[in-house]
């Protein structure tokens, strides 16, 4: 623990910094007014800061800058930060007037978290699991390509582009009952074995939608936005280039993000994300409720000088919007 002095300093420290990215001298900390104390005091209790391991000096001349144990430990200490008045408005206005597919829904509020925090934002959508189908349909295209759309009925309409098939060959109603007998009602733990017809190119057909069904049941979706908000913040096009690979890989978002809730945490800070090339990012999660249970979460990823507070407000405020808005819907 540090005592109240050093810890007003190391606060000040990690606020200028996130402002100005340019390290922070003892005169800038003193002028601010968080302590009173003179330079040469809060000189001395940078160094004592240093020394533990909360602030770095990259020069001998420099002021000094917020290490991972500083950014840690300024994040511990925030308490509960209510989202700006006029984000809160937008966030309310946005859930009024969105309506539509569950797909629209979800890209639209990443690209809206993104527009508030200028950040990378992800949402993590986990409600496929447990929901069920409602129909199937399917749309002839041309002889040998076929458009099947699997509703949920969690609103959610997944479509799948199905090719070398003898479409035109086969009575489509007939795939349908098939479809229809062994999955309607079902979710992904309950897909029974299809019931094939005495047609072969009937059953060809049948199984190449039973692939589309099951894929549209199998796992998390992952919307995102933003990732150029993120690459603006490096100067190294190697670090651009490994971060925006990383939010391009489904697979690891979603391992990222549930890691970060499965240890308890809602901030993830430079190497406590785990994976190598987030190790210059943070991130802030916070899981979205359907009905009181978890169904998803959204995060944003941005630098370890990172606005912190209004990071994690407004994240908060969003999940908790998007669970009502689902709920209710």
């Amino acid at each position: 623990m540090l005592d109240q002095r050093k810890a007003a300093i190391l606060n000040a420290v990690v606020e200028e910094y996130i402002e100005t990215a340019e390290p922070v001298g003892s005169s800038a900390v003193s002028n601010s007014g968080v302590v009173s104390a003179s330079p040469a005091t809060v000189r001395s209790e940078m160094a004592a800061l240093e020394a533990d391991g909360f602030l770095a000096q990259p020069h001998t001349s420099a002021g000094r800058v917020p290490t991972e144990k500083a950014y840690r430990y300024f994040v511990d200490s925030v308490g509960d930060v209510e989202v700006e008045r006029k984000k809160s408005q937008h966030i309310s206005s946005f859930f009024r007037e969105m309506s539509g597919e569950i797909e629209s829904l979800m890209q639209e509020t990443a690209k809206l978290l993104a527009n508030l925090t200028d950040y990378a934002a992800i949402v993590v959508d986990h409600s496929t699991d447990a929901a069920r189908i409602h129909s199937i349909e399917m749309v002839q295209l041309s002889d040998s390509v076929l458009l099947a759309i699997v509703v949920m009925d969690n609103g959610e309409v997944v479509r799948h582009s199905i090719e070398d098939a003898p479409i035109g060959s086969v009575d489509l109603s007939s795939v349908k009952r098939i479809l229809m007998q062994a999955y309607q009602g079902a979710h992904q733990g309950e897909l029974r074995e299809l019931e094939l017809s005495s047609d072969a190119n009937t059953n060809l057909v049948a199984e190449k939608v039973a692939e589309a069904v099951v894929a549209s049941t199998d796992a998390e979706r992952v919307y995102t936005d933003g990732a150029a908000k993120v690459a603006q913040s490096f100067g190294a096009i190697d670090s651009v280039s490994r971060v925006l690979t990383i939010l391009e890989r489904q697979l690891l978002v979603v391992s990222l993000v549930t890691d970060v809730l499965d240890r308890g945490m809602r901030v993830a800070i430079g190497s406590e994300n785990r994976i190598e090339p987030l190790e210059e990012l943070s991130v802030v999660v916070s899981p979205y409720r359907i009905d009181g249970e978890m169904a998803g979460s959204i995060a944003v990823l941005g630098p370890t000088r990172m606005h912190y507070p209004q990071a994690m407000a407004t994240v908060a405020a969003l999940s908790r919007q998007l669970g009502s808005h689902l709920s209710e819907n």
